[in-house]
């Protein structure tokens, strides 16, 4: 047990080092974790890590999918709902098909079912790589919010025909009229399901006497309860998680307070940080023991089986990308889409984000030793070796030459959105204005009487004046919101030594202190990072 908890220690300890020396070097973060992993395993003494495929599905996967879905903007995903779909289901299907094909075709021994089990396993992008490497390069917002409600759904899609796959290479058959139908209700159902539960933790939240901190608890405990109760069902527990997470996003100003929303957003960032910090160091870890394991196949041999199946992979994806184009420039002319012509930059780009990570690790490390008869399971060793080799060439090779394939394609976005700093400057603007008519209107004795409510006008209105010249200097003078930031981070700077000079007299107890640092956190981060 002392050794376990060490070795966890001694990981997250690895994470945080190689995070900030991958910050330093500007390499995207999952792409660092994996390559640091792999020189972790060859320093001698460093003990042989074996991944449980349950502890990824059980504990990693509901909170990543979870999260990805509580900050994914619904209506980004409603209005790129088509190509969403398109790319989580229909190029799941057609890659599982090319794999099929090529590995049953190429690969000695390997039958159609074994090709469609590799299929399912390597099939679905990982959305963490993606849109990390994405936030280091301009790219459009909605390249962006194509990959991550792709990555939210491609989960289920490819772990359904992973299962179907498996069913048919235990059993030995396999009726694909069945296997349509079943797909199609394990999908459906799994929405039902995750939908159900989030409703009652909606009413939960709702009409219970909940704190904040039971609110963030209950946040935690609900991709677990929705996964657990999918999977007890035997339907998708990635769909329940996705739609529950969609649904109570949503909501979440109803049913959470301001404090449980400041305090929960540190929360899950924190949580997620280490969770995906650990499943991408693990990849890099694994690699001994994949190795080893190879058994009656040379490591020149598999390693040619494994760079065809990637390449497979990575054409699969791009073709897809580009037809899909295509198919939407004609359907454009029957149906409405959210781009009638989307070109092919911007397909490129898609096409070129496969980046795969720990699902399709996990799903490989699931697939059993034996048949049900107690013979070996076939080719398992080799399923191994490619799912890794093909994680560690998509994930490095792809993921460096992202930023590169994105400069050099120069796709602009055909529907140029406002900044978002101004887009926030006119939304401050109107409900400033709201909340000056409101009180002009209902409390006209207050204002007149009541010094502390005429003093909130003149905060209202001071806040009014200041946003309107903040939105002209966004529009007209970045010079002058420069050194307006600087001078603020200065002021703010200086209430912070004053704070902490504060903090030792005993006149001030520690937490009115503290309740006055978080709002000094807020207004700074106001300045470095808008909140949105």
């Amino acid at each position: 047990m002392h050794q376990t908890l060490l070795l966890c220690l001694s990981l997250m300890v690895a994470v945080s080092l190689l995070v900030m020396i991958g910050q330093r070097l500007r390499i995207p973060t999952p792409i660092f974790l994996v390559l640091g992993g792999l020189a972790l395993s060859l320093f001698p003494g460093i003990p042989q890590i074996e991944i449980d495929p349950d502890l990824i599905f059980l504990i990693f996967l509901p909170p990543l999918l979870y999260e990805a879905a509580w900050f994914m903007s619904w209506k980004e995903f409603w209005r790129w709902r088509r190509i969403i779909t398109f790319l989580a289901f229909g190029l799941v299907i057609i890659t599982a098909f090319a794999v099929a094909y090529m590995s049953s075709t190429y690969i000695p021994g390997f039958t159609l079912a074994l090709g469609f089990l590799l299929g399912g396993i390597i099939s679905p992008p990982d959305a963490v790589a993606a849109t990390s490497v994405l936030k280091n390069v301009k790219v459009s917002k909605a390249a962006v919010s194509i990959l991550e409600g792709e990555s939210l759904v491609n989960d289920a899609s490819s772990l359904v025909v992973f299962r179907f796959a498996l069913a048919a290479v235990l059993s030995g058959s396999f009726v694909w009229q069945k296997a349509a139908t079943d797909f199609f209700l394990v999908t459906l159902l799994g929405i039902v399901v995750g939908l159900a539960i989030a409703v009652v933790f909606y009413c939960i939240h709702r009409w219970l006497p909940t704190s904040t901190r039971i609110s963030i608890l209950l946040t935690f405990l609900a991709p677990y309860i929705m996964y657990l109760t999918a999977e007890e069902f035997h339907v998708s527990g990635v769909m329940a998680v996705v739609s529950g997470g969609l649904f109570l996003s949503n909501q979440s100003h109803v049913i959470l307070n301001h404090s449980a929303r400041i305090q929960g957003t540190g929360m899950w960032a924190t949580v997620v940080f280490a969770l995906n910090g650990l499943v991408f160091i693990l990849i890099g870890l694994e690699l001994p023991v994949i190795i080893n394991s190879l058994g009656d196949y040379s490591k020149m041999e598999a390693i040619g089986y494994a760079l065809l199946i990637t390449f497979v992979v990575i054409v699969t994806r791009l073709v897809f990308a580009v037809v899909s184009s295509i198919f939407t420039r004609f359907i454009g002319r029957y149906i409405t889409v959210a781009q009638r012509n989307p070109g092919l930059r911007g397909p490129i780009i898609i096409g070129w984000a496969g980046m795969r990570g720990v699902v399709s690790l996990a799903s490989a490390l699931s697939v059993p030793l034996t048949l049900s008869n107690g013979q070996p399971f076939p080719h398992r060793n080799l399923i191994l070796f490619i799912t890794f080799v093909v994680i560690l060439v998509t994930l490095v090779f792809q993921g460096l030459t992202l930023p590169l394939v994105i400069r050099w394609v120069n796709y602009q976005d055909p529907n140029p959105r406002i900044p978002e700093e101004t887009q926030e400057s006119k939304i401050r603007l109107k409900l400033q204005k709201v909340a000056l008519q409101h009180l002009n209107e209902n409390y006209t004795a207050e204002l007149a009487d009541n010094e502390l409510v005429a003093n909130l006008r003149s905060r209202i209105e001071s806040d009014l004046r200041q946003t309107k010249r903040h939105l002209d200097s966004l529009e007209n003078d970045g010079d002058m919101l420069a050194l307006y930031n600087h001078i603020l981070g200065e002021i703010l700077s200086v209430k912070r030594n004053e704070l902490h000079r504060l903090r030792g007299r005993q006149e001030f107890d520690d937490e009115v202190i503290r309740k006055e640092e978080a709002r000094l956190d807020l207004e700074e981060e106001k300045i470095d990072h808008p909140i949105h």
